[in-house]
Order: C-alpha cells, then structure tokens, then sequence
C-alpha cells in the first residue's frame, strides 16, 4: 500500500521522478514476490493458491496509488512530506535490514565487491539524475 502512496506522490510531482521510483519500487518489489511466493510454496500452498496469494497482497501497491492519487491531487501541498516519509522508509530498510547483511562478510573481497555494488547504486541515481535535465 506504503509503494502505491509512494508511486502517486512521486508521478504527482514529477513524470520523471515518478519513473525512477517505479523502477526503484520493481526492483525491491520483484525479488521479494518471488521469495513470498517460496515461502507460501514451502508452507504447503499449491503453486495456483500461492499465486493467487502473491497477486491478492500485490493488489495493496494499487489501491495504495490509486487512493493517493484522487487524495494527494487535492493536497499537492503535502507532497514534499509525503515523499520524505516514503524516502525514510526506503533508508529504514536499507540501515535495517540490508547493511547487517553487509557486515556478516567481512573478507577484504566481500568488502571490496560491496564498495564497488555501492558506487555504481550511487552512480546510478547521479546519472539518471543528470538525464532528467
């Protein structure tokens, strides 16, 4: 529901920035469907049930933008907030659930591909920003 508000606000704002976060959004969103639908596999759900499932709680991202979509057209003013709460939520995951994974892999080649997987994130979003002006 969190992405749908998200997706909205950022279209809302700027076409451009509104892409970037949809692809931003598929690319956490892609892999976790697919560990979900592991999970609800290895539960004991049938491939269809599980299916169904994954689609059904994907729905959420949806009715989320389409909400904050006819809501957040009547309060533009409230969209700087709106994309700073959706921001802090992205940097919440990343501080807790993505860095202490970085720490259990110590060794000087781990920690070298990491800088490197790192830079070329921060490199990514600079580009993508200079290719919007």
């Amino acid at each position: 529901f969190v992405d749908g508000v998200l997706l909205a606000a950022a279209f809302l704002t700027d076409i451009h920035l509104g892409v970037v976060t949809a692809i931003a959004i598929a690319a956490h969103e892609i892999p976790q469907e697919v560990g979900d639908f592991i999970v609800l596999l290895h539960s004991g759900f049938s491939r269809r049930r599980a299916l169904i499932f994954n689609v059904i709680s994907s729905l959420a991202t949806l009715l989320g933008a389409v909400l904050a979509y006819l809501w957040l057209a009547d309060v533009q003013h409230i969209l700087p907030y709106v994309l700073a709460v959706a921001a802090s939520s992205f940097i919440y995951v990343a501080v807790a659930d993505l860095i202490p994974g970085l720490h259990q892999r110590s060794e000087a080649k781990h920690t070298a591909q990491q800088i490197v997987l790192i830079s070329c994130g921060i490199s990514l979003i600079y580009f993508s920003h200079l290719s919007m002006h």
